[in-house]
């Protein structure tokens, strides 16, 4: 993310937080509603079905938040804006047959691929050089239909819960008074979220500003189900290893590379691929049966953790050797979703992950429209097959007057083999955080992963950023910091010329 204030009004620390509390508070204070005026009882938890079971799509507050954050841009994404394409392939080398009935799976499978990178925060014509996560979304065009792994460079996200996305996007975003970044808005919000302290310091790690997409990795992030044809059911991650190496710039190489190209990312790919070097990553699940999560001091299927030792299985290959014929056509008109599954892949009860099926799926169709699967980008590669009609920009060649189903006249047969797996629920319907937080022992492995200058870089970086939020919340996330690792925390509130005793005795009263 950009760290720029306003360059011309500065006023001093103090009155910065007073002027944006009395506006705040002045205008906006009062009980939380929904836009018909209604209350809102809890906007920190999706409401489940039990403490493990999958979201509820009656949750209002949580549906009503994804719509309007959806439709707060046309036509621009409202994230994930600026982005490269390329096509390519992925080939099947080490078959999941044992765990999944889908064909893309089956060994010595060939399947077209369609790969969106991008940047997540920043608008279209952004820097490719400012600090972001970076989304490595695919398409793969299998026989089974199209399998969207929508995903990220980060393993991790800075939240678990998919009704906190809207707020956390806001934060992230400029000022909408002013249309300038401001950090202390993040951390104002990040004081709120300790889970988000692994994936903040992976932001503000040299993996925050990546070299090029060749020279990064992938993760799916999310858990998902794999069902083989027995209908047995283990949950894996997805990670995609670059054959190219790992690549980031260090913080003085920013404004060097920014001068001289602000597209760095994209014309290195297209660039490779127009010259016949085909950037290639290897595509590894991590596997856990159902009776393993218990396993963990942590929710497995909480989307700001890692799966430390759990072994890598190598799946494939994908080569991408073809760039776009029309970047608008193909990279900025594909629709990516996590809700386009196939037989085989399904979505597991990870609360992120259950309102980013509605989240996406939605917010492409508001700015492509209700047949944007009919693009040739985003079409499946063989006939659909359905009773779904009419719409604007309706391309398709439909003659028969049977829209409709059951019919005797034109049967369209219902796919035994295709039927979800089956999850056993108990318990009430509930609106409560998750049992098993860890909020900071996974920040502090990352942090002790780092070479020293990588530590460095980290401290100077995140410091520089959290120096201009208010004192609250700059404490409380130097807390965060301490807890996950007390070298991390005392090297950051050094740059920030924190309290450090205060931040001591904060860190003193978090349970991880």
């Amino acid at each position: 993310m950009a760290t720029s204030r306003s360059r011309f009004f500065t006023p001093p620390h103090s009155l910065c937080i007073l002027t944006l509390s009395a506006l705040s508070f002045s205008v906006h204070a009062g009980n939380l509603t929904r836009d018909n005026g209604a209350a809102v009882g809890d906007n920190q938890n999706s409401q489940t079905a039990g403490a493990h079971g999958p979201v509820l799509l009656q949750d209002m507050q949580l549906i009503q938040k994804l719509q309007r954050f959806d439709r707060e841009r046309i036509p621009e994404r409202v994230v994930h804006a600026r982005g490269t394409g390329a096509h390519g392939t992925f080939t099947t080398t080490d078959g999941l047959s044992d765990l999944s009935m889908a064909k893309v799976f089956s060994a010595g499978e060939v399947t077209p691929v369609f790969v969106r990178f991008s940047s997540v925060v920043h608008g279209n014509h952004s820097p490719e050089t400012l600090r972001d996560p970076r989304g490595f979304a695919t398409k793969f065009y299998t026989a089974d239909g199209n399998w969207d792994l929508v995903g990220n460079n980060f393993p991790t996200f800075f939240i678990r819960d998919a009704i906190k996305f809207p707020d956390m996007v806001h934060a992230f975003k400029p000022d909408p008074r002013t249309n300038l970044d401001d950090d202390s808005r993040r951390f104002d919000f990040f004081s709120h979220v300790p889970e988000a302290t692994r994936t903040l310091t992976e932001l503000y790690s040299n993996s925050g500003i990546p070299a090029s997409y060749r020279e990064m990795n992938g993760n799916g992030v999310h858990a998902y189900k794999l069902v083989n044809a027995q209908k047995d059911v283990h949950y894996v991650k997805f990670h995609w290893k670059s054959l190219q190496g790992i690549k980031n710039f260090t913080p003085g190489e920013v404004a060097k590379v920014q001068g001289n190209d602000y597209s760095h990312m994209s014309n290195d790919l297209v660039s490779h691929i127009s010259k016949g070097a085909f950037p290639k990553w290897d595509l590894y699940v991590q596997v856990l049966k159902p009776e393993e999560l218990k396993n963990f001091d942590f929710d497995p299927l909480d989307a700001t953790k890692v799966w430390p030792d759990v072994p890598l299985r190598k799946v494939g290959q994908m080569v991408l050797n073809r760039n776009p014929a029309n970047v608008f056509q193909e990279t900025e008109q594909v629709a990516m979703a996590p809700s386009n599954l196939v037989p085989g892949i399904e979505a597991s009860e990870d609360r992120l992950l259950q309102g980013r099926m509605f989240s996406y799926a939605d917010a492409q169709m508001y700015r492509l429209g209700a047949n944007n699967m009919q693009l040739p980008v985003n079409a499946p590669k063989f006939s659909i097959n359905n009773g779904n009609q009419d719409g604007a920009l309706n391309s398709a060649n439909t003659t028969t007057g049977v829209n409709y189903q059951p019919s005797r006249l034109v049967p369209r047969d219902e796919v035994e083999a295709a039927r979800y797996s089956q999850l056993a629920l108990s318990g009430n319907t509930q609106q409560v955080k998750i049992q098993r937080e860890q909020n900071f022992k996974q920040a502090g492995d990352l942090y002790r992963s780092f070479s020293r200058k990588d530590r460095d870089d980290l401290i100077a970086s995140l410091g520089g950023s959290l120096s201009s939020a208010d004192d609250v919340s700059k404490h409380i996330v130097l807390s965060f910091l301490y807890k996950a690792d007390p070298e991390y925390g005392t090297g950051v509130t050094k740059v920030v010329k924190g309290d450090l005793a205060r931040v001591q005795t904060m860190a003193a009263k978090l349970v991880d």
